[in-house]
């Protein structure tokens, strides 16, 4: 991991988990899902304050409504161990502030402007929609159990063509809500998210995974975020090689 990411890393957590000091009383999950819980009756309120009936606002209360319940029961049965730290007040403000927040100027577009959608668009946002969460869901799942099981490098299922796919998959997703909104602006807001957060993330990541034998091999047959042109997937039996000895 080079210096400029690592910095970039320790600027980002610190505000994130430490900002203004203090006890850190707050679980990350817990700031998480209280956006996703309430995702859904902010919609609908927003929806009856303008009297905005659409069929985009109803499309799109549907599809972020049911992602952020997908989140909550994903994070009953399978929950991500990256959201069990403790952080501070002046985190959670941070990450509301930069992140959770602005997810929601979506439907302040669509219901205040009461942009409404043509029939391909919605279609298309449903489709790229329903591909992401089963993505997002299902390669979660999979890191989950199979590491629970028996820690390793995850070479086979979701992970076998792609090293990201749980990060393809929010990307697909919050990617389908911006397309109902038609504006510049969620576009802005993801590019924020998926370059400032997700990339450094997953290049993270990537960085520890190194430590594997069989990561040289697994890195050149597949693809960071999409698969790699006519490279097959590792054997399923080579997750189970132990890592070498980190350093």
């Amino acid at each position: 991991m080079n210096s400029l990411l690592a910095s970039w890393l320790r600027l980002r957590d610190h505000l994130s988990d430490d900002l203004f000091g203090g006890p850190r009383v707050l679980e990350a999950a817990w700031v998480i899902n209280l956006q996703k819980a309430g995702t859904l009756p902010f919609v609908l309120a927003l929806m009856w304050i303008y009297g905005c009936w659409t069929t985009t606002a109803w499309v799109y209360a549907a599809l972020h409504g049911s992602y952020g319940l997908c989140w909550l029961l994903k994070d009953r049965t399978f929950p991500d161990p990256n959201w069990e730290k403790k952080i501070t007040f002046g985190g959670a403000i941070v990450v509301w502030v930069t992140v959770l927040g602005p997810y929601w100027l979506v439907p302040v577009l669509i219901v205040t402007q009461r942009i409404e959608a043509p029939p391909w668009m919605l279609f298309v946002a449903t489709l790229v929609y329903v591909l992401g969460v089963v993505l997002m869901m299902g390669s979660d799942a999979q890191k989950y159990f199979t590491l629970k099981a028996k820690p390793g490098l995850i070479t086979d299922g979701f992970f076998s063509r792609v090293r990201h796919p749980n990060y393809l998959g929010e990307m697909m997703l919050y990617g389908s809500f911006a397309l109902l909104a038609d504006h510049w602006a969620p576009w802005a807001v993801l590019a924020w998210v998926w370059l400032g957060v997700f990339l450094p993330n997953m290049l993270r990541k990537e960085s520890r995974m190194a430590r594997y034998p069989q990561w040289s091999e697994y890195r050149a047959r597949s693809g960071l975020l999409l698969p790699r042109p006519g490279r097959a997937a590792l054997p399923a039996a080579i997750a189970a090689e132990p890592p070498k000895q980190a350093r």
